[in-house]
């Protein structure tokens, strides 16, 4: 798996009234695993998931082992995002203005925190809304239940990934506008784009584990659950913006994100399989 960028460098050249940008064009890109590959990694999923799980069930609580699996899978799903339309641009949207400098970076800092603050809205009204559902229509659902269905799901999404199963991926297909950084100012546009990503489903879905905390948090029964489920997805989304406060370009940050394109997938399957595997093995014990 390489990623290759050509070697000329970013600069802009007048012709006539028009201003041309000649930006290095990425000629190779990431590229999946054999279907042999595949298999051996998602079986091998599949065998820690349950040799965790018979450790797990002598060491800790069920419950207190299941909700700290869940947790991981949420904030690890959150971080995955990053690798999806939105999470592209917004590492590069939502920058420092001119060159790198402690001055940049304390005026940049008010849009990184509205940032925060749009995904913390869209947590709560995700959240809310999910919750007086889960609330009106599943609040006697037995928790063992609800661990039992999410984990098959979950299981059923890990094999997705890998190409092994065909699962429906239900998301809104949408991008923000390529032009939004000068409509508004920038903590504006961190705003916005914080609520817009922290709703979740108004952009485009990048992982399944979206799917499984969206069915957490609906059969929760518990508006605070349900807000605290999303609240912990969302730090995992928010988490890579603060990649601007360092010294690293647009360009390297993309091409790492493109160079590890494919792995991301496979992470996302792997702790699918290994987790839904370990939670039923759990249950069973």
């Amino acid at each position: 798996m390489k990623m290759g960028v050509r070697s000329g460098a970013y600069h802009q050249s007048s012709q006539g009234s028009a201003a041309v940008a000649c930006v290095p064009d990425a000629i190779s890109f990431a590229e999946p695993r054999s279907g042999a590959v595949r298999f051996a990694v998602m079986t091998l999923a599949v065998a820690v998931g349950v040799a965790g799980g018979v450790a797990l069930d002598s060491r800790v609580a069920t419950a207190d082992a299941l909700t700290a699996m869940f947790v991981v899978l949420a904030l690890v799903g959150g971080f995955l995002s990053t690798w999806s339309p939105c999470g592209y641009s917004s590492l590069s949207l939502l920058r420092p203005a001119g060159r790198y400098s402690f001055g940049s970076v304390v005026r940049w800092t008010p849009t990184f925190l509205t940032h925060v603050l749009g995904y913390a809205l869209g947590a709560l009204v995700l959240g809310s809304a999910l919750g007086v559902v889960g609330w009106l229509l599943f609040d006697e659902l037995p928790f063992n239940y609800m661990v039992a269905g999410l984990s098959v799901v979950g299981i059923g999404y890990g094999l997705h990934q890998f190409g092994f199963l065909k699962m429906p991926y239900p998301q809104r297909r949408a991008q923000v506008p390529h032009d939004a950084r000068y409509r508004f100012r920038s903590w504006v546009i961190g705003l916005l784009y914080g609520f817009a990503l922290g709703m979740n489903y108004l952009t485009y879905v990048q992982t399944p584990m979206l799917y499984i905390v969206t069915g957490a948090a609906l059969f929760s029964g518990d508006v605070t659950t349900a807000i605290t489920i999303f609240a912990i997805f969302n730090i995992g989304r928010c988490l890579p913006v603060a990649i601007n406060f360092l010294p690293v370009s647009n360009q390297s940050a993309q091409a790492w994100l493109a160079r590890w394109q494919e792995r991301a997938v496979e992470v996302d399957g792997f702790l699918l399989l290994s987790i839904g595997a370990a939670a039923l093995t759990l249950l069973v014990l």
